[in-house]
């Protein structure tokens, strides 16, 4: 896990931190982060942008602790997928779809 936060128990959240719980919240929090890009992608509030952005990776931290998941493998599984669909000699330069390229 990324960062132990704190102990859900103590409040008595974990009865609500299911995997689709954490989902939702992981998606409705980085619907608010992206809030913060709405109107002007230039000109944004620094402190809303880290206020959202740790509230996602909160959700995420406590989805990969529900689901007894370590961050550094699952995501070098997955560069490792990327590295595979996304050959350098192909993609380089490209933002085309893996399919497309």
């Amino acid at each position: 896990m990324l960062l132990k936060l704190y102990d859900v128990s103590d409040r008595d959240w974990q009865q609500f931190h299911t995997p689709a719980n954490l989902a939702k919240s992981i998606a409705i929090e980085a619907g608010e982060l992206l809030e913060c890009f709405q109107w002007n992608e230039k000109d944004f509030d620094r402190d809303a942008v880290k206020e959202e952005l740790a509230d996602v990776i909160t959700c995420c931290c406590e989805m990969l602790d529900c689901l007894g998941l370590d961050a550094d493998e699952i995501v070098r599984e997955k560069m490792d997928q990327n590295e595979k669909k996304y050959p350098v000699e192909k993609a380089r330069g490209r933002a085309d779809k893996y399919d497309k390229l």
